[in-house]
C-alpha cells in the first residue's frame, strides 16, 4: 500500500499531500490540548513498535506478503489525533530513510494509513465498542475496525491509481481490496492480541478506557 512516486498524477498527490498536511496540522494542536504525562512516552513506544512490527511480512496468497498497518492499534490507545501522528511519523522515516515509498506519493501515504486507516477506524471501534459495551466490546470492535480500515485504505489507494490513470479502477480496486480482505485478518488478529494483552495488564492505557466500559 506503500505508494511510490510516478504512480500518482500530480493532480491527485499534490491534493492528498494538501488533505495530509492539514489533518496533521490539525491532529497536532488537538494532541496539545488533551497532552497528558503518559501520552508521550507512550507515542514514542507504539511509534517503535509499530515501525518494527511492519518490518516483519507475513505471506499471504499468490506469493504476495503483508504487514501490521497498525493504525487502529495506535487510535485505540492513544486516540485518532495522536494515532495519526505516530502513523504519520512511521511513514515519514520509512519514506525518507528506507525509501518505501515515493516522496511525492507520501502525502497520499499518510492520508490513505493515517487518516483513512487509523482515524476513520477508530471511529468504527468507537461505535461498535460503545454499542457491545465492557471489555469484550473493546477487543470485538478493534478486530472488526483493524479488518475495515485495512480494506477502506485499499480500496482508497485503488481510487487514487484510478484517478492518476496508473490503473483502472475495475482492476486496481478488486487487486487491492482481494489482496487486503486477508492482509485485514491477519491486521485484525496481531490488533487483537495487543489489546487483550493491554486490557489485562494496563487497561488505563486505552484511550477514554472509563467511556468504553
Amino acid at each position: 500500500m506503500h505508494i511510490p512516486d510516478g504512480f500518482l498524477s500530480p493532480s491527485v498527490w499534490s491534493l492528498t499531500w494538501l488533505f495530509s498536511a492539514g489533518g496533521l496540522s490539525y491532529c497536532v494542536k488537538k494532541v496539545r490540548e488533551i497532552l497528558k504525562d503518559k501520552m508521550v512516552p507512550l507515542m514514542g513506544v507504539m511509534a517503535a513498535f509499530i515501525f518494527a512490527a511492519q518490518m516483519l511480512n507475513f505471506p499471504v496468497a499468490g506469493g504476495t506478503s503483508g504487514h501490521l498497518l497498525g493504525g487502529v492499534l495506535a487510535a485505540i490507545l492513544l486516540g485518532p489525533c495522536a494515532g495519526a501522528i505516530v502513523i504519520a511519523c512511521v511513514l515519514i522515516v520509512q519514506c525518507l530513510i528506507f525509501q518505501d515509498g515515493g516522496l511525492t506519493a507520501l502525502g497520499a501515504n499518510i492520508f490513505n494509513m493515517a487518516f483513512v486507516g487509523a482515524v476513520c477506524g477508530y471511529f468504527i471501534y468507537r461505535i461498535l465498542a460503545k454499542k457491545i459495551g465492557g471489555k469484550k466490546g473493546i477487543v470485538f470492535g478493534a478486530a472488526i475496525a483493524s479488518w475495515v480500515s485495512v480494506v477502506l485504505a485499499s480500496s482508497v489507494c485503488a481510487l487514487e491509481l484510478a484517478l492518476s490513470g496508473t490503473s483502472p479502477l475495475n482492476i486496481a480496486l478488486p487487486a487491492m481490496v482481494g489482496v487486503h480482505i486477508l492482509i485485514g485478518i491477519g491486521e485484525a488478529i496481531i490488533t487483537c492480541l495487543v489489546i487483550g494483552f493491554v486490557l489485562k495488564a494496563r487497561p488505563d492505557l486505552i484511550y477514554n478506557y472509563q467511556e468504553e466500559k
